[in-house]
């Protein structure tokens, strides 16, 4: 056994180390990251083969995180880790997003990479190593591959950058990147911010960069000294008929390319390619049918559509819908569009469209998160459905698909921000797409905006989302096309998805994926800059449609009164077994939720009946009584002493009203001034430091005799 390690030290002076040699011997590729208390282990294993018609990547990335690493058991009934969590998958979607792109396109064998947290530091960000983990196991092993590769976490933090920082830094962060690349050029970055320039993100970005291309060195060198990770397996899993290639394009091209150039809508347009193959195989003699492979036939003709389409932009600058490269499809939106959401909008971008709906709560009503490596609960949080209908499909869907998970967190992250701090509801929104072709999850941000104004929540401004594309010549680096709002079909023919939201004072959350291998930074600034314009495009269509929050609540909305308790009284409003708050919420049909913040209990009622709202209210407050000097009650005599009377106040709170402070005239006898059940008005003159013992007068409240 020979373990090779590596160190990489960041510019504070923490330190990554990477080993292999030791665990998971019989894996194509294994690796141990560890930095301060975290580990994490990384394989890989390819098949040596691909399956029979297979023509494109299976590579499954899994990253999990294991309940042992934070000394904790797994909730729930099964003690044992099952379904990934949202954070899980997430972290999946990094890796996997920056991994793919770098793989050879004609490489098919099954790619399985594993990722496993099995020690976690609450000081490191293990998502942020992720990609690293996965990275190095694959260049040390013989599969064949266009990296190394990496990724870093990048944060602003009063002014200055910082490299994988601790969670805790994060949280006062106003810039968040995730930036993913090779040596050479970024291929992914994603992340939110606060409202930021374009030149502050690419500032961001550049600094991920530089980190990152010490990461990839490091791999390197590890890499020459494994004898396995060099030479690269061998393998062919395509099999080609270039005169059939040859011939598909030289008859079908010209076709193919008119179709493109008539400016058509998805349907029509696809109705109109596939026909021009149909035709295609139409005009074949039966030996030539026998002859050819089918399934070449159909990838040939993509490769002709991918070409035509992609030189009708780079030369005509013309999409397939018609549009110039900066312009924006057509808009429409409606607010309040579904009566009993507390807020509803729709967003239609040309045959993209997203009827989104907000619903308000309290704290009973908060995502409780209890992960590995964070446990906690999120106020304002949104929900993204994907149904198949939306693309003219019919087809089974069985539960909630990663990418469904990925964009509406895009989404949430890009509109947490502009929620108030001083929001007092939990705040759900949901995204259901009815049609898509191309940036569904920035029309969920734009329907996202409009349904909270609708519903009365004070963003504190409105934003919107846009989706950039990329359509670049393999010969000619300088001849590209940045696209403007792409559709479904630029995105899959084209090189990049680079999504980016904000108000129109900045960036608020971003997510960039590349086919290519890596992006420039002048193309990375010209995206960005061509995006802010189309965002401020689309602020106005929205703002023209609501331009701030709602003043009044709308009749179904429930209303929320907060009430401030001494921490004391939290047992009393409960209850014993919880019987009084439940029986007040059933009297008076509202929600309650209590918390405990410093040291103070915090009442939440919830209810759209404000009578009853009042009930809540003055029973809470009977409950939790306070009673202050000075001021003025309405009492209750409970029992006449000779020496004066105590006045009930407040449910289990009495006073004594001594009698000398009965009246201004001398009382002889307490029972013939006041009889007990009697209601009179007291003032609290002062409540005794020690024994908490109140101190009443009645003849403060009485006109002063004058003197004879």
């Amino acid at each position: 056994m020979k373990e090779i390690t590596k160190k990489i030290t960041l510019n504070d002076g923490r330190e990554i180390t990477t080993s292999t040699g030791k665990l998971a011997k019989q894996a194509n590729g294994s690796v141990e990251i560890r930095m301060g208390k975290t580990h994490m282990l990384a394989t890989v294993v390819s098949s040596k083969e691909a399956r029979d018609g297979v023509d494109f990547l299976p590579l499954t990335v899994d990253y999990r995180e294991k309940f042992a690493a934070d000394g904790r058991f797994p909730g729930g009934f099964l003690k044992r880790e099952a379904r990934p969590t949202d954070q899980e998958i997430l972290v999946m979607r990094l890796v996997d997003r920056i991994l793919r792109p770098m793989f050879p396109a004609d490489y098919h064998a099954e790619v399985q990479v594993m990722i496993s947290l099995n020690s976690h530091d609450p000081e490191v960000s293990p998502d942020s190593l992720a990609a690293l983990a996965a990275s190095t196991a694959i260049a040390i092993s013989d599969i064949p591959f266009n990296g190394p590769i990496s990724e870093v976490r990048v944060i602003r933090l009063n002014g200055e950058f910082i490299v994988n920082p601790s969670p805790e830094q994060m949280k006062e962060a106003d810039i968040d990147l995730m930036v993913g690349a090779s040596s050479d050029s970024v291929a992914m970055v994603e992340g939110e911010m606060s409202e930021v320039s374009e030149a502050e993100m690419i500032e961001g970005i550049k600094v991920g960069h530089e980190a990152i291309k010490i990461q990839c060195a490091m791999q390197t060198e590890l890499a020459s000294e494994i004898a396995t990770s060099s030479p690269k397996r061998e393998y062919c899993h395509e099999t080609h008929d270039e005169e059939l290639k040859e011939r598909i394009k030289s008859e079908t091209y010209d076709k193919v390319y008119a179709v493109a150039a008539e400016g058509l809508g998805k349907d029509e347009r696809s109705t109109k390619f596939k026909q021009v193959k149909q035709d295609w195989i139409d005009s074949l003699t039966e030996e030539e049918v026998e002859k050819y492979d089918s399934k070449l036939i159909g990838v040939y003709y993509h490769d002709v559509e991918k070409e035509a389409v992609r030189t009708l932009v780079l030369n005509e600058k013309k999409r397939l819908d018609g549009r110039e490269t900066t312009e924006i499809r057509p808009i429409w939106c409606e607010v309040d569009y579904l009566p009993s959401p507390h807020g509803s909008a729709v967003f239609t971008r040309g045959e993209t469209q997203s009827l989104t709906t907000v619903t308000l709560g309290t704290l009973q009503d908060v995502n409780r998160i209890d992960g590995v490596t964070f446990q906690g609960h999120e106020k304002f949080y949104l929900h993204y459905n994907f149904p198949p209908f939306s693309t003219g499909e019919a087809r089974m869907k069985f539960s909630v698909s990663r990418r469904e998970i990925g964009h509406g967190n895009l989404a949430q992250r890009a509109l947490k921000k502009m929620i108030p701090a001083d929001n007092p509801y939990t705040v759900r929104i949901v995204s259901d797409i009815l049609e898509s072709n191309g940036s569904s999850s920035m029309a969920t941000v734009c329907a996202g905006t409009l349904a909270l104004m609708d519903a009365g929540v004070k963003i504190e401004k409105p934003v919107s989302g846009i989706a950039m594309g990329l359509i670049s010549d393999e010969k000619d680096p300088n001849n590209y096309a940045v696209l403007s709002d792409i559709l479904g079909d630029e995105d899959h023919l084209g090189d990049m998805d680079f999504k980016v939201c904000g108000t129109a004072d900045g960036i608020t959350a971003c997510q960039m994926d590349i086919k290519v291998q890596g992006l420039s930074y002048d193309i990375l600034e010209q995206a960005l800059n061509q995006a802010r314009d189309g965002r401020l495009h689309i602020l106005e269509k929205i703002t023209d449609v609501m331009t701030t929050p709602r003043t009044d609540l709308k009749p179904q909305t429930p209303k929320i009164i907060i009430l401030e308790v001494p921490k004391s009284t939290i047992g009393g409003i409960i209850g014993p077994g919880g019987k009084v708050i439940q029986e007040l919420q059933a009297k008076t049909e509202t929600t309650i939720s209590i918390e405990e913040i410093d040291e103070k209990g915090r009442v939440e009622i919830l209810g759209t009946d404000q009578e009853k709202l009042d009930m809540a209210v003055a029973k809470i407050k009977s409950i939790a009584f306070v009673p202050e000097e000075g001021e003025t009650y309405k009492g209750k005599e409970k029992s006449i002493m000779p020496y004066g009377a105590f006045v009930g106040i407040a449910p289990n709170t009495d006073g004594l009203l001594h009698v000398s402070e009965i009246s201004w005239e001398r009382v002889e006898n307490v029972e013939e001034v006041l009889k007990e059940g009697q209601e009179i008005e007291v003032k609290l003159i002062s409540i005794d430091p020690k024994s908490g013992k109140l101190k009443l007068s009645r003849k403060v409240l009485l006109p002063k005799p004058e003197k004879k």
